[in-house]
């Protein structure tokens, strides 16, 4: 375990570029600062994980209080999804305490996971309005679903994320949000939003405590990330009304793009 007093200014540094780019845009920091800390610093992808996911549960429990405040959580949602993604996280864990964290394979299973998320993330992030009008269509054609079978499958998608989020700290913000569109299609996207954090706060503490547990937190750096990325979030988010949105979204999935290219290439 890295000493928690040794600083990096450039982990600060990264934190506020990556915390601008999530005020702005509302996409996880998960999809930016696991890979950034992989490709650019060379941390091992399980230490990045860790790390990364002690670091979401501190930044997302801020965006928690605040749409609790508005009154924008459906907590149904939130507790069908946690049935399921907590099973699956503590799963997960149990599986990485049990396996060479350290050997080729798991360090090449958890970059490859991480790149193809990447890749559907940016799709998303382009394609969003597209995939909802055409998934829309199609259940539009068939009877509506019952309560029991829409609780049903997003406890299967919480199952789904779960198990993502706790290997890569990826997919529980623009693939979650997604699908929880299709299946709530008349519920408003603040509330689904908001039930998506509030969601991600307990499956990202569960995970980032987990890989404390199994010692694959670098609490050095995940000091340096938060001193960065707390006024970053802060100030993206002041600066998000004065910018173009689609803009901003379309060169944030063609960076994840090429980082996603990165990934998959070593």
């Amino acid at each position: 375990m890295t000493d928690l007093f040794s600083f990096n200014p450039l982990y600060s540094l990264s934190g506020l570029l990556v915390g601008a780019l999530v005020g702005i845009t509302g996409v996880g920091g998960g999809s930016l600062m696991t890979p950034l800390l992989v490709l650019l610093f060379g941390v091992h992808p399980a230490t990045a994980v860790g790390t990364d996911l002690l670091y979401a549960a501190v930044t997302k429990t801020a965006g928690t209080a605040v749409h609790g405040m508005h009154g924008r959580v459906n907590w149904r949602i939130v507790g069908c999804l946690a049935a399921g993604s907590v099973p699956a996280a503590l799963l997960t864990l149990w599986l990485m305490a049990g396996v060479d964290r350290r050997s080729v394979e798991v360090a090449h299973t958890i970059t490859l996971a991480l790149g193809w998320l990447l890749v559907m993330t940016a799709f998303m992030l382009i394609f969003r309005k597209q995939v909802l009008a055409l998934a829309l269509r199609s259940i539009g054609e068939r009877s509506p679903p019952k309560p029991l079978t829409i609780a049903i499958w997003t406890m299967v998608l919480g199952l789904v994320l779960g198990t993502l989020v706790t290997l890569t700290s990826v997919g529980a913000g623009a693939l979650g949000v997604t699908v929880l569109l299709v299946l709530y299609p008349r519920l408003d996207v603040r509330e689904i939003v908001g039930s998506d954090i509030v969601h991600a706060v307990p499956l990202t503490l569960i995970g980032g405590m987990g890989y404390w547990v199994i010692g694959e937190i670098n609490w050095g750096m995940l000091f340096a990330l938060l001193v960065g990325s707390i006024p970053g979030i802060i100030a993206g988010s002041l600066i998000a009304p004065k910018l173009h949105e689609r803009t901003i979204r379309i060169v944030l999935a063609l960076t994840l793009a090429v980082v996603a290219w990165k990934l998959l290439a070593t």
